[in-house]
């Protein structure tokens, strides 16, 4: 059996071919741009077992490499420290060690999302994209209106836009505004679209999926937003041990550092979905202005440490409690 380490690159990918006496035999840089002789390579190599790293354009080669293998690993390049910490980082050394770490089985490994999730995380990441290049243009809008006292609350409604369309603007502002104000009607067009677009998707779930959101939407200040959000990035919750594995995943766990016998509690460790951590966040503050015991909670961590603290530990709870009720399939209930 031979073990090939891959070191994937934007335009390369360098390989180290191990035998079972963990001997190297054989080196390759193959180009991206040629799957046919990358296909030609791993076929003339024999019975193999090869691993990569999930890094963020993985997919293409898993699916070109994982017919011809005869086990495929997705490495974890986080708990990859050997690599990561190497002084002598090259990418000859990063291919030899994933192969020596793969003959030893001691691969470290990596979640790959199914093809259903892959194409839910692209429609709700591209949604934010989307509402984020609406949020931009709003803003730089608003900043044309304050320029000559005509920004106010309800700017872009009907009443807001025909006051300011009625303001006297120089030349120069109002072709750019022009043209911002044709933008941003693109651009809520195009978010219409993928809101459609998603809803058709949560229509063709599976029913383990169907049950997961039908779940999330008993809480508080739950929504569709927020629901897309947690099923796309978390996926089936059966495959985390316990609630403090979501959370370390979400990046959520707080650092704790000790020296001395004393220890400190610094941020969190942020790692994972920026995405999860906001729609979480979002969702705390929704759910503590509609819930009065999910706001005894927060003003209680408030006192003690702040009010970023308190939202974010209250994100870290209904993550919790989103998890157990995902496992049970129960509806959210408030104990009385």
């Amino acid at each position: 059996m031979n073990y090939v380490g891959i070191d994937l690159h934007k335009k390369t990918i360098v390989t180290c071919v191990m035998d079972q006496d963990r001997k190297i035999t054989g080196r390759r840089t193959l180009n991206c741009c040629e799957p046919h002789s990358i296909l030609a390579y791993f076929q003339s190599l024999g019975p193999f077992q090869a691993v990569v790293e999930a890094t963020a354009s993985y997919e293409w080669l898993f699916e070109l490499v994982e017919p011809l293998a005869d086990k495929l690993v997705l490495a974890h390049p986080g708990k990859l420290r050997v690599i990561a910490e190497s002084v002598k980082k090259t990418d000859r050394l990063d291919a030899q060690v994933l192969a020596e770490f793969l003959a030893r089985d001691m691969i470290p490994t990596a979640y790959r999302p199914t093809p259903r999730q892959r194409e839910h995380r692209t429609l709700v990441r591209h949604r934010q994209f989307i509402q984020g290049q609406i949020t931009a243009i709003k803003n730089k809008m608003r900043r044309f209106a304050a320029d000559y006292n005509a920004d106010r609350k309800d700017l872009f409604t009907p009443a807001g836009l025909e006051s300011l369309a009625a303001v006297k603007l120089r030349e120069a502002d109002r072709f750019a505004l022009s043209q911002l104000w044709d933008e941003w009607e693109h651009l809520q067009g195009q978010l219409r679209a993928i809101k459609k677009k998603l809803e058709e998707f949560a229509q063709k779930a599976p029913t383990a999926e169907a049950e997961a959101r039908a779940v999330l939407r008993t809480i508080p200040g739950v929504g569709a937003v927020t629901v897309d959000v947690i099923v796309s990035v978390l996926g089936d919750v059966s495959r985390f041990k316990n609630a403090k594995a979501v959370t370390a995943y979400a990046g959520l766990a707080p650092v704790v550092r000790q020296s001395g016998g004393k220890s400190k509690e610094m941020g969190i460790t942020k790692q994972g979905s920026g995405l999860l951590r906001w729609a979480l966040v979002e969702a705390a503050w929704r759910l503590v202005s509609r819930s009065s015991r999910w706001r005894v909670v927060y003003d209680g961590i408030k006192k003690r440490r702040g009010g970023k603290k308190a939202i974010v530990a209250v994100a870290r709870r209904l993550l919790g409690v989103m998890v157990a009720l995902l496992k049970t399939k129960r509806p959210y209930q408030l104990i009385t």
